[in-house]
């Protein structure tokens, strides 16, 4: 089977075809020379993650320039120490302690890469690898989730950690002066996860994480920009009832509008 044969048969959803593009990403095994320019609590799956990349694709970002071709980002999950309860343990500084690697996923980008994906999958010249902690390529990963998740981020390159390469990010003393939403985004919950809103009237949403979300009405209903930590969306509903709705980039986030 040619290259172009197994990104179209993996495109369809045929269960056991393998990726063509994941075995063209060697492992950085150098990627702690560069920069770890991101660490993220996820308290949706009880991990801490680290992100790290080359100084000069920093530099060319910083400077307002595209990210280059040889970019590497790569993201390095850990589990996490858990109390008696599963809650995840915090240290001094209030983030998760990291307890075991579990993976490194790897993006990288390259002039010419991705051609052979349909348009709808595509993530520019980005392909996708994953390491398991003994830095053994996973050949059966998930790889069509990783184009879908960076897919809705393709005004920003597929990065979703751009404002953190960018140095756009908001402080979290910015974040705390902000005009606060109906419904406050924090540790990957809605708070509060139910709420009630009269018909036609807005309901607003602060994402006060460091990880980007999308709300997501169901039934086809309103869907809002992706939102960074410190941006405010809001939607309207004009039907009564109750109306679900989830992060569509984390979707175990839901929570209900109770529209009157």
């Amino acid at each position: 089977m040619n290259r172009t044969t197994m990104v179209a048969a993996v495109a369809l959803g045929m269960a056991g075809t393998a990726w063509a593009g994941p075995e063209l990403i060697k492992f950085p095994g150098d990627y702690l020379k560069g920069t770890m320019y991101q660490n993220v609590d996820r308290a949706d799956v009880k991990q801490y993650r680290e992100l790290y990349t080359q100084p000069e694709v920093i530099e060319a970002v910083r400077k307002g320039k595209p990210i280059p071709s040889g970019a590497v980002l790569t993201l390095v999950q850990w589990s996490v120490e858990q109390d008696d309860k599963g809650v995840p343990k915090k240290g001094p500084d209030g983030r998760f302690i990291k307890k075991d690697i579990l993976n490194h996923t790897i993006m990288e980008k390259r002039t010419g890469w991705g051609a052979e994906y349909p348009e709808s999958l595509r993530n520019g010249e980005w392909e996708y690898a994953v390491y398991g902690p003994t830095m053994a390529f996973n050949p059966k990963a998930n790889y069509k989730a990783c184009f879908e998740c960076h897919k809705p981020h393709e005004k920003q390159d597929f990065v979703i950690s751009l404002a953190k390469l960018s140095n756009t990010f908001p402080s979290a003393a910015a974040v705390a002066k902000a005009p606060k939403g109906d419904v406050q985004i924090v540790a990957f919950q809605f708070m509060p996860n139910r709420i009630s809103a009269t018909a036609g009237k807005p309901i607003s949403f602060l994402n006060g994480d460091d990880s980007p979300h999308q709300i997501s009405v169901a039934g086809g209903g309103p869907k809002t920009a992706v939102l960074v930590r410190g941006q405010r969306a809001s939607v309207t509903l004009d039907k009564p009832g109750e109306h679900g709705y989830i992060c569509s980039l984390h979707p175990s986030m839901k929570g209900v509008i109770e529209v009157k």
